[in-house]
């Protein structure tokens, strides 16, 4: 197993973004570091690597040329380049998966066993039963920040529990 430093709140926060309609996550397994990218940027790069002929194709994303070069911004051309080298280097970029809901479920459903007042833990329980189970259990919390805070300490041990086992299945031990 390879150690790698990994920052928990990047990889929490990706792995919290479950729609990925706006943005996809990456983790690089040489620096340990998250590469955000715009669904655009990645629409584009795909469509870039899958839908053009090339004219010739090497292991550095530098020198894969095309055709016919679009006209982009030069923003967006760094920013596809990088996401070229990241589709294409499957050893050394992989995708952060989203949480699983039920273990974020299990999650809320588990502080809200641990809360001292009554009123406030039958108040979360009730969140958690139902439609919009997630947002209505957040907007409880609202109106008890001492307990939202408690909330968010407790999310965040349980998710790098989560995050942990992740990277153990891909053969990655987090530096300590």
């Amino acid at each position: 197993m390879r150690t790698l430093k990994i920052n928990f709140d990047e990889v929490q926060k990706a792995m919290e973004d479950v729609v990925r309609d706006t943005f996809d996550y990456y983790l690089d397994l040489e620096t340990g570091e998250v590469a955000a990218f715009a669904e655009e940027i990645l629409a584009e790069a795909r469509s870039r690597l899958y839908d053009s002929d090339f004219d010739e194709i090497d292991d550095d994303t530098e020198y894969v040329e095309f055709d016919e070069e679009p006209e982009l911004p030069e923003w967006m051309l760094d920013e596809i380049e990088l996401a070229l080298e990241i589709l294409l280097d499957e050893e050394r970029f992989i995708r952060i998966p989203e949480r699983s809901s039920v273990a974020a479920f299990e999650s809320m459903a588990e502080f809200a066993d641990s809360v001292q007042d009554p009123f406030l833990k039958e108040k979360l329980h009730s969140a958690l039963d139902g439609k919009g189970a997630f947002r209505n259990f957040k907007d409880t919390l609202i109106e008890y920040p001492k307990e939202r805070k408690r909330w968010h300490g407790y999310n965040a041990k349980t998710i790098k529990k989560e995050i942990t086992e992740w990277l153990a299945s891909v053969g990655i031990e987090a530096a300590s």
